[in-house]
């Protein structure tokens, strides 16, 4: 089975302020924090890019891209494996 990476990405809580309920369904809780969970990212320029995978309301596969500023980013976590559960322990 091929490596599957996937990144979790940070905001600072001012950004999460600002985006309010626009960014509220992407978001996952973890005891670190509340992020993104992201299958792509790319974060040349001044838009932090970002692929998200998930299910629309009818259960079929949606892939959502979501551009924010650059700015509004506190961290990137990248993790790699067959399996992947993130979190940390």
């Amino acid at each position: 089975m091929s490596e599957q990476r996937i990144y979790a990405v940070y905001f600072h809580i001012a950004s999460l302020d600002v985006l309010g309920d626009a960014i509220k369904p992407y978001l996952t809780e973890a005891p670190e924090g509340k992020h993104l969970r992201c299958k792509e990212i790319d974060s040349a320029g001044g838009f932090f890019q970002a692929a998200l995978a998930g299910s629309g309301p009818d259960g079929k596969p949606l892939e959502v891209d979501l551009l924010v500023p650059s700015s509004m980013i506190r961290l990137v976590v990248s993790a790699s494996a067959s399996e992947i559960e993130f979190g940390f322990s």
